[in-house]
């Protein structure tokens, strides 16, 4: 893709990479740039079944660059009210078009996922976290706070006592510590390698069911009332029962065969 953002390809599976190791994948002002584009990509590429994301080097990111916020600030973040991306401007959207995407994503982090890269985190379905990784919302420190939907994303993970301490005090968290307040979804001594595994098996399930299960999964997360969720499922499950691929997961598991579906 880039010398900053590699996406790779294979087996129905995207890997979306940070690729400034020399910076522990800090985020300057040209990735948020490719990420979108990465991210528009995504929306639009056929048969895709699953997505990870990660960062290459020691770190997932260490959040916003600080060098280029002092340099390209002013310009870049002159109105940050502006919806430049349907409900969202340029940064927030770089964290929400993960959860918007129609397949599962997921963030394999080691190292660091610090302010800007912690958002980033957030906006997948799920986090392989490193145990000794060190996370944290960390924009307090810089007398900032969180403008990449952080707010958003944080609230359907955590307490909210948990997110206004994370949010006051800009602490660091360990995975393990991540893992019991919300944070991390599972830890793994190799977060990436687990998150090929999981992607792998995620991509050898039915697609329709797949994509169904994010679609309610972030009605879910919206708060969306019971009694229209449960209306959601009713329909998600009838178009399945009638569909293709379910169909052919019923043939193959009675001819004891790998199913074979259709995107």
């Amino acid at each position: 893709m880039s010398d900053r953002v590699e996406l790779v390809v294979a087996e129905q599976v995207a890997e979306v990479r940070l690729n400034r190791p020399d910076k522990l994948n800090a985020l300057d002002f040209p990735t948020f740039d490719l990420l979108i584009e990465v991210g528009q990509l995504l929306s639009e590429m056929p048969g895709l079944r699953a997505i990870i994301l990660s960062g290459n080097g020691r770190s997932f990111s260490v959040g916003i660059d600080l060098a280029a916020l002092a340099h390209d600030g002013a310009s870049a973040l002159s109105d940050l009210s502006a919806r430049t991306h349907g409900e969202a401007n340029r940064f927030q959207k770089v964290a929400l078009q993960w959860r918007d995407l129609p397949v599962p994503v997921i963030a394999a982090i080691q190292g660091h996922a610090l302010g800007g890269g912690m958002q980033l985190a957030l906006g997948a379905d799920i986090r392989i976290v490193a145990p000794d990784a060190q996370l944290s919302v960390r924009e307090i420190v810089w007398g900032l706070i969180p403008d990449m939907a952080g707010t958003v994303l944080l609230r359907q993970l955590v307490r909210a006592d948990v997110m206004r301490d994370l949010l006051y005090s800009g602490r660091i968290v360990t995975g393990e510590e991540a893992l019991e307040i919300g944070l991390a979804t599972r830890l793994a001594d190799d977060p990436l390698a687990t998150a090929r595994e999981l992607a792998r098996e995620i991509a050898a399930y039915s697609p329709d069911a797949v994509r169904s299960a994010k679609r309610l999964a972030n009605l879910g997360s919206a708060g969306t009332s019971d009694p229209n969720l449960l209306l959601a499922e009713a329909a998600e499950q009838q178009a399945l029962l009638e569909s293709y691929n379910h169909s052919e997961a019923l043939k193959a598991s009675m001819e004891k065969r790998a199913p074979i579906y259709r995107d």
